[in-house]
Formats: C-alpha cells, sequence, structure tokens
C-alpha cells in the first residue's frame, strides 16, 4: 500500500512566488536571472521549489541582521 500523498505543493508556480514575496513577475525573473532564487522549467512551465523559496527568504533575513 502507498503512503499517502502530501497535500503541500513541492514546487510553486510563479504567481505563487510572486504573492508568497509580494514582488512582481518582471522581479522574480529577475531573481532568477541573477541565481539568487533557483527555479527549473517543466516544459514550458517554471517552478520553484519550495526548499529554494525558504532558503531565499532566510538568507535575506541573515543579511538584513
Amino acid at each position: 500500500m502507498r503512503p499517502p500523498l502530501s497535500t503541500a505543493p513541492e514546487t510553486l508556480t510563479v504567481p505563487e512566488v510572486m504573492h508568497a514575496l509580494r514582488l512582481s513577475r518582471s522581479k522574480v525573473y529577475d531573481l532568477f536571472r541573477s541565481k539568487q532564487l533557483d527555479s527549473f522549467t517543466a516544459g514550458r512551465a517554471r517552478r520553484v521549489p519550495v526548499d529554494a523559496l525558504n532558503t531565499y527568504i532566510r538568507l535575506q533575513i541573515e543579511e538584513a541582521a
């Protein structure tokens, strides 16, 4: 028997990242281009691992301290 699937997503869409960080689409893509936020493409869709978003936020907090 398979274990139940987690209801929490492992990846986020660009609009979800925009909402989470309260940033514009262009700023999120700037983060991708500058390698500050890891992402990957699946076909034509860009996805951000939740762990990558958490790491980005943690690093921003550490830099601000």
